[in-house]
């Protein structure tokens, strides 16, 4: 089973089938995705529900999930486990392997490690003043605090590594801390870049590098959860 985590904090998956969701069940993989504080449709008070605790609250709402299908469906076998998401999807993907190792995969995309060095390079700096109750010079242990790369020594799990070279709603730096922090600590990790992408990669980026981005996700799963020791990542073939 995989577990999609949403792009955004407000925001929800609908009824549409995401071409990621397609691929993987294509491949035989179940996808889980569920909603949790910081998402729509459910009201204000559960909109806001993690502002200045980005991570925690939405990490125990949607274990939670993933328990709920555990038991719902005994088929899905629990040690063969993957987490993906971009943006603050990626957020979460690095916050989950850092707070548990139930996980035998990762893909995270465009995704946020260190929230200090973010807020001071990304596009509108300091934007990060509204979910957590200030800027970096007024909350900064707070800051730190939400950033996974806080937590990288706890990192058990795989973690492929997926960043566009143009991004700077996420500067290309983050996916370089994640990735070397977790290299640091011995962590089965990798890392590609896409050139003359941006934020919106999987959505409007070229053809041939929306084909690579599921390719590496796949291979990435394949290798980790389905064992495949002779899985070849799409820039060997």
């Amino acid at each position: 089973m995989i577990l999609s985590v949403y792009a955004r904090t407000t925001e929800q998956y609908g009824v549409d089938c995401h071409q990621v969701f397609r691929r993987s069940t294509a491949t035989g993989d179940a996808v889980l995705f569920a909603k949790a504080r910081g998402s729509t449709r459910y009201g204000l008070k559960f909109e806001l529900g993690i502002v200045v605790n980005w991570g925690a609250k939405y990490f125990i709402d949607i274990m939670s999930g993933v328990d709920a299908a555990l038991k719902r469906y005994p088929w899905i076998d629990q040690d063969r486990m993957g987490v993906t998401g971009g943006s603050y999807g990626g957020f979460m993907t690095n916050w989950i392997v850092g707070h548990t190792n139930r996980f035998k995969a990762a893909v995270t995309l465009r995704s946020v490690s260190n929230f200090i060095s973010d807020d001071g390079t990304r596009d509108g700096a300091y934007g990060h003043a509204p979910d957590f109750g200030g800027d970096i010079f007024q909350k900064f242990d707070l800051y730190w605090d939400r950033s996974p790369v806080k937590f990288a020594q706890n990192v058990k799990t795989p973690t492929l590594i997926l960043h566009s070279d143009n991004d700077y709603r996420v500067p290309i730096e983050q996916g370089e801390q994640w990735f070397r922090a977790l290299k640091h600590f011995g962590v089965t990790t990798e890392i590609v870049f896409f050139p003359r992408e941006n934020h919106n990669l999987t959505r409007t980026g070229e053809p041939k590098h929306l084909v690579e981005s599921l390719n590496w996700q796949l291979y990435w799963f394949d290798k980790f959860l389905n064992g495949n020791d002779k899985a070849v990542p799409p820039d060997a073939k």
